[in-house]
């Protein structure tokens, strides 16, 4: 005898099946920029004796050297920018630039600003075994270059820097002690050439002349009895002012920091007066100079000082 078939129960248990079998395939992976997080920053750590402090700096900018390390993909290490974050890296001896994705805290050296895995190196064109030059500053990306990064991919390269920037760059590098953390302040093109040899005095720092009135000390003729009869005006001579500042002995080989050169006397003595410089004569010239300091360790700090007052062309040199 032949039994009637319930085509109810098969659907049903189909039915409660469903749920069942799509919960074993788990969660969708996260994507866009909520992949990028939680973003770290991260405690002080010590290398040697120099305190590293994370922070999320935003307009970070900074010159260093790169070494290459581990990792995959185009990828690279930093000890202060927070993890995750994306850095553009450019090769000062080539103008090359490329897109990093920061994931890891590094370089433990001091010498070093930032560690590039092998992938990175390679498109930035550095040889393995590198200690190359490099600018990194931080940057917002698109999302759809962080998913390439993110996945271990590369992206195209930035527009090449130009010579005059590399230039100015190269400069600031070879200012900065390696000693310290470096300065991460964008740098400042130059306003007319730059200057092509090193040692050669600084750029005059006087654009806007001062007033001869401002010069003069106060009640000057006054003071003088029976003044003789007054020449012509194109022979008067001028009243000197304040005599330049006696200079500290130096001890050889060391250092000073050259806050500027100055054709106007009195802007020499007022910058002096600012940071506690003193103020020698070089041909026509004032020289503004903090020091002298025994090693360039030492002169860092007044460097630092110089330019946070304003006056971007300090730099440290030899004292003899």
């Amino acid at each position: 005898m032949r039994l009637p078939v319930n085509l109810t129960l098969p659907l049903a248990a189909l039915i409660l099946a469903a749920p069942v079998m799509g919960s074993e395939a788990g969660p969708a992976p996260t994507t866009g920029p909520a992949a990028d997080y939680p973003v770290t920053v991260g405690e002080p750590f010590t290398v040697g004796n120099v305190t590293w402090t994370p922070t999320d700096q935003l307009n970070y900018d900074a010159v260093g050297y790169a070494v290459i390390g581990e990792g995959a993909g185009t990828t690279g290490a930093n000890k202060t920018l927070p993890l995750p974050s994306y850095v553009e890296v450019t090769a000062l001896d080539s103008g090359r630039t490329i897109l990093v994705r920061l994931e890891r805290r590094g370089p433990m050296v001091n010498e070093a600003l930032v560690e590039l895995s092998a992938d990175a190196a390679t498109q930035l064109g550095l040889a393995p075994g590198s200690h190359a030059p490099v600018r990194v500053r931080r940057v917002n990306p698109p999302e759809v270059e962080r998913a390439a990064l993110r996945s271990g991919n590369k992206v195209p390269e930035r527009m090449e820097t130009p010579e005059g920037l590399l230039k100015v760059l190269r400069r600031k590098l070879a200012d900065q002690s390696p000693l310290l953390p470096p300065p991460s302040t964008p740098p400042t093109m130059p306003k007319g050439p730059l200057a092509q040899a090193a040692p050669a005095p600084l750029p005059l720092a006087s654009s806007t002349p001062v007033p001869k009135a401002k010069t003069l000390p106060p009640a000057t003729t006054a003071a003088i009895p029976n003044p003789a009869p007054r020449k012509p005006a194109s022979s008067a001579p001028q009243v000197p002012g304040p005599k330049p500042s006696a200079k500290p002995p130096v001890p050889k080989g060391g250092e000073v920091v050259q806050i500027g050169a100055f054709s106007v006397e009195a802007n020499a003595h007022k910058a002096a007066a600012q940071l506690g410089a003193t103020v020698t004569t070089a041909g026509k010239f004032w020289r503004v100079q903090t020091g002298p300091f025994a090693n360039r360790a030492q002169a860092a700090a007044a460097l630092e000082k110089a330019r946070a007052a304003g006056y971007s062309d300090a730099r440290i040199q030899r004292a003899d």
